[in-house]
């Protein structure tokens, strides 16, 4: 679950995408109102392998260019310690990109950093790791077939994230239960489409007895009749749960939050 060592990666299947860029329509409208169906994925504009860590300062507009890992960034399985295909420094943004797979261990954002119709085909480690900073912003985009967590949240501050489609995954955020160094931590999810797999699946895992936070408003989920998706997982620490749903300290929401597809 921690971030900080290096190497190794890991390589996956390809999936495809449909249109050009962000969530569909009937997706990014205002807080609350709810998808017809699941979102549109996007055609990338071309391929490009990485073998090495691309580093983004500033902004950086990936035209939609399907990025994947080649190299020491092309490999397999669930190891910890892997390399990112993008690094943000602080205050970087990073718009319009698709990961492809390989993976890796996606984007690693250093400090304060913002994410924007970013899309990943085929999650490897993890999507998105944060690691320093106090605040970060995904706004649109996606991500499926993630083995284990989506957002890793290591560092301190808030995370939030709109507009946003997942599906296959396992955990959507995870707020690290083992790192060296602990915090409080936040996070927002506003306006999210879950896809539902008939198995488990957690949209955030917080630490309780970090006083960590979660608040979820306009969720939609979608075929999970059986109700297998848990929209608020409480745990101490790594691996210890300690209960489930809405309450007033930790997770953050009612039913009227939560709509059923």
């Amino acid at each position: 679950m921690t971030s900080p060592a290096k190497p190794r990666a890991r390589r996956r299947a390809l999936t495809g995408g449909l249109t050009a860029l962000g969530l569909s329509s009937v997706m990014i409208t205002t807080l609350g109102a709810q998808p017809a169906s699941a979102a549109s994925w996007p055609t990338p504009t071309s391929s490009r392998p990485v073998s090495s860590t691309i580093k983004v300062s500033g902004v950086r507009d990936g035209g939609m260019v399907r990025y994947y890992g080649s190299g020491d960034l092309a490999g397999d399985g669930q190891e910890e310690g892997q390399d990112p295909i993008f690094e943000l420094a602080a205050g970087a943004t990073l718009k319009n990109v698709i990961i492809g797979a390989p993976g890796a261990d996606g984007i690693h954002c250093e400090g304060n950093c913002t994410l924007q119709n970013v899309w990943w085909e085929d999650v490897g480690e993890d999507a998105a790791t944060f690691r320093g900073g106090s605040t970060y912003t995904v706004t649109g985009g996606g991500a499926k077939k993630a083995a284990d967590k989506v957002f890793q949240h290591n560092g301190p501050g808030t995370l939030n994230v709109s507009n946003f489609a997942v599906s296959e995954f396992k955990t959507l955020y995870r707020s690290c239960g083992d790192c060296s160094t602990q915090y409080t931590r936040k996070v927002n999810l506003s306006n999210i489409e879950v896809t539902g797999t008939g198995s488990t699946a957690r949209l955030v895992g917080i630490n309780v007895n970090r006083n960590d936070v979660a608040t979820l408003r306009g969720i939609t989920i979608l075929n999970d009749a059986a109700r297998k998706v848990v929209p608020c997982q409480k745990y101490n620490n790594n691996n210890t749960a300690v209960g489930t749903g809405p309450d007033s300290t930790n997770c953050l929401y009612s039913s009227s939050d939560i709509t059923y597809r």
